[in-house]
């Protein structure tokens, strides 16, 4: 490392302005990480993780995250299966163009969105600062037994979703209206 004095100052390089990425193939136990990103076709299995950052899930991965505490968002795109069960996010659940998902037991500070998933998709039992959205899924989702400080919106989902015994302080809207 080159260290230069200016004028009685010293001025040191800068480091690196980002957090540390961890990539996750197998398992990862009881450990802290910043961020963590699903490589394509990986599959990654988190107990009792933390994530000071946000999590990642790349085309064609699976995510089975159990217990975990999470600073940031769960982010997937074209994600072959996406589990996180009895865990924390600080932010929001995005899972969008990809297979199945389930999101159980869960508080969330922010949103839970399925937006155009084509396998089995579930939201039970979990509690919701923002909205619980779902839009244009084709594989079936049950919405069961949540507390939503936002709203529940549904849309142009087939099958419609199923379920009920949901709290929501928003409203329920459109082919959630009766759940």
């Amino acid at each position: 490392m080159k260290v230069l004095a200016v004028g009685g100052v010293l001025l040191l390089p800068a480091g690196p302005a980002s957090a540390e990425e961890r990539v996750c193939r197998g398992a990862i136990g009881a450990v802290t990480v910043d961020n963590l990103r699903v490589p394509q076709d990986a599959t990654c299995t988190l107990n009792d993780t933390r994530v000071e950052g946000t999590i990642k899930v790349e085309r064609d991965a699976t995510l089975k995250a159990f217990g975990i505490r999470v600073i940031g968002n769960v982010q997937a795109e074209d994600a072959r299966k996406v589990v996180v069960r009895n865990g924390s996010v600080r932010g929001s659940v995005q899972i969008v163009q990809g297979g199945a998902a389930r999101v159980l037991g869960t508080r969330i500070t922010g949103d839970i969105l399925f937006d155009e998933q084509d396998g089995d998709l579930a939201a039970n039992r979990n509690r919701i600062g923002g909205n619980l959205q779902a839009f244009q899924n084709t594989g079936g989702l049950s919405i069961n037994d949540n507390r939503i400080d936002g709203n529940l919106q549904c849309k142009k989902n087939d099958p419609a979703p199923t379920g009920g015994g949901n709290v929501v302080q928003g409203s329920k809207e459109d082919q959630c209206e009766g759940l």
